[in-house]
């Protein structure tokens, strides 16, 4: 029985973290064209403001969510600082 009940669970987590990796990939793609379009535009490929907005964001939605902030502003500054490495690539 308990096997059973770990093997849902595990069901479970492999099936988040399959749309979470779709959900990144799509936001990538987003980010990729936010990147030519700045490049194009003689943007400069961080927007602190933003970035600060984003965390902000982010950090309320997690504590209505019950998540702990600290992990999610960590989890998406990476994030932030992926998309600011390629945006200078493209702008290089």
């Amino acid at each position: 029985m308990a096997d059973e009940v770990l093997r849902g669970y595990r069901k479970s987590i492999d099936n988040i973290d399959a749309a979470l990796v779709c959900l990144l990939a799509e936001r990538f793609k987003v980010t990729q064209a936010v990147g030519r379009y700045k490049a194009e535009a003689g943007l400069p490929p961080a927007d602190p403001g933003r970035e600060d907005q984003q965390i902000a964001r982010l950090r309320a939605l997690a504590e209505e969510a019950e998540l702990d902030p600290e992990f999610s502003e960590k989890f998406l500054r990476f994030i932030i600082d992926e998309v600011i490495r390629h945006h200078r690539q493209l702008q290089g």
